[in-house]
């Protein structure tokens, strides 16, 4: 049976309360053992942790079962005890807090002694290796739904740490803000701010993206007609290599920049040309992959075979509309139509008027983090502004942590119902208007506690900063909803970390305090 953590130690093992962890070390991964050790040897929040990695089911797997087989969960209490899910955890953390691919961690899950331990290994009597596999399914068995409660037990027992009385002064970690004494010492201020996750996709245009749905149908297709025994494909490779030259001599071909206008008109129809006949032999494949399509379904081809095949003749068709509609008839196509990945479908296209930084390809994160550098709550924000989620995140965080009293924006934010909704459910709202203020906007937003707490918001860069630094740069799991299962992992693996660099500073502070002052020698 699968259990969370083995409770049951071998020859050898150390107990994961007695991992002596490097405390002079400033790299990463000292930083988050000591957030996962104090996770696991404080019994209360082991409890509450563990009672959420319960959830994690396993999937089915082993040879001799299809696809659809594969997705269903297996029985806890039968087969082979799989891959326990504190080891999950732990190597999960670890790949976001490191910012890191599966070979890194691989590497590190096998060799680094460290870990070892905590992952419940001995030094030399225990042997056992991880494959390279067995990582990747196991770490995405997690939901960003679970993350999110996990999220909430380690900001919890982060804010134990930092609670101090009033009278001890600042709480380690947090502001050494004058506000504190405006909005009390025991209530949260939040900082609240977006920024685009990338996508790891190429960047787009009609004619790229056309090439990349008709080379995966052609694949698709060989693939269907091997299993089948369905004629056409024999050369598929010889196809995707003609469908390329074509893409490159459409790609190539400029539009001419002369005066003359006769030779711009000439420029011009040899530009619809190299499209034209880009676009009849992306029809010609299409067309042979769609009776192939067919073929296979009338030979018994299950919906699992055939699902990708129709979603890349879906795109197919779609791109060879718009290409014809954009080159061959001079139309303009909306945005709203538009696609930028068909791979990573839910890819935006994101101007944000960043100096040097004109578009980004991704989606958009909006952050709460609070004074003590803790994220408190996150939204993926898809299709959305940022003047669309300020309530929505502001009463989503209240919802877990109702200590939050104070939340400060920056102008994007905005709008007059925001400032009017956003009343009833914090102390202070910190909301610059934009545009030209009114006597009571100015009154508002002169105020010594709107100017003390608004100079503070700035503070929520570095934990963006962080977050990109965690892995937020950008998103190498597929799918929306390995996008946000990442973005809730990264979440997680930061506030982890930054529960351990806590605990370093006040276990330096506390060695500190033991040698006592320095005294010269007489």
């Amino acid at each position: 049976m699968r259990t969370v953590k083995n409770p049951q130690m071998s020859f050898g093992q150390v107990d994961i309360a007695d991992i002596q962890i490097n405390l002079k070390s400033r790299d990463d991964i000292p930083q988050l053992l000591l957030g996962l050790q104090h996770i696991y040897t404080t019994p209360e929040l082991r409890e509450r942790v563990f009672a959420l990695l319960e959830q994690v089911i396993p999937t089915r797997s082993g040879a001799g079962l299809n696809e659809a087989e594969r997705n269903q969960p297996a029985d806890p209490n039968r087969g082979r005890p799989g891959m326990e899910q504190w080891k999950i955890l732990v190597l999960g953390v670890l790949r976001l807090g490191l910012n890191t691919d599966y070979d890194r961690i691989h590497e590190l899950a096998n060799q680094h002694k460290t870990l070892r331990q905590m992952l419940g290994h001995s030094d030399w009597f225990d042997e056992t290796e991880y494959s390279l596999q067995t990582l990747k399914d196991n770490l995405q068995l997690f939901t960003p739904e679970l993350f999110d409660q996990i999220n909430q037990e380690v900001v919890r027992a982060g804010h134990t740490l930092v609670k101090k009385k009033p009278s001890a002064g600042p709480a380690v970690g947090s502001d050494s803000l004058a506000a504190a004494t405006v909005v009390g010492a025991d209530k949260l201020r939040g900082r609240c701010d977006s920024f685009v996750v990338e996508t790891d996709v190429h960047f787009p245009t009609d004619i790229n993206l056309l090439y990349d749905a008709i080379r995966k149908a052609i694949e698709e297709s060989h693939t269907l007609a091997e299993t089948y025994g369905l004629p056409d494909w024999r050369q598929y490779r010889h196809n995707i290599r003609r469908l390329k030259q074509q893409y490159r001599k459409a790609q190539q071909i400029k539009r001419s920049t002369r005066r003359d206008e006769a030779k711009q008109v000439v420029r011009e129809q040899a530009i619809q040309q190299a499209h034209q006949h880009y676009l009849n032999l992306a029809t010609e494949y299409l067309g042979k992959s769609e009776r192939t399509l067919q073929q296979a379904l009338a030979h018994g081809a299950l919906a699992y075979e055939t699902e990708s095949l129709q979603s890349y003749q879906a795109y197919a068709r779609l791109l060879l509309n718009q290409i014809d509609r954009r080159v061959i008839q001079g139309e303009t196509i909306p945005h709203a139509e538009k696609i930028f990945s068909i791979f990573e479908p839910h890819t935006e296209w994101i101007s944000k008027g960043k100096a040097g930084v004109p578009v980004e390809l991704g989606l958009k994160v909006c952050v709460m983090e609070d004074q003590h550098r803790f994220i408190l709550h996150h939204h993926v924000m898809e299709k959305q502004t940022d003047d669309k989620v300020a309530v929505t995140l502001v009463t989503e965080t209240r919802r877990r942590f109702p200590e939050l009293t104070v939340t400060s924006f920056d102008k994007g934010f905005h709008s007059a119902a925001n400032q009017e909704a956003l009343k009833n459910h914090l102390e202070q709202v910190i909301l610059p208007k934009k545009g030209r203020l009114s006597e009571a906007d100015k009154a508002r937003e002169g105020s010594e506690t709107f100017k003390q707490l608004r100079h503070q918001h700035a503070a929520v860069e570095s934990a963006i900063n962080a977050l990109e630094h965690n892995g937020l740069d950008i998103c190498p799991d597929h799918g929306i909803d390995g996008f946000k299962r990442y973005v809730a992992l990264a979440v997680v693996s930061r506030n982890i970390k930054r529960l351990g660099a806590i605990l370093r500073q006040q276990a330096l502070e506390k060695e500190k305090r033991k040698r006592g002052p320095y005294q010269k020698a007489a």
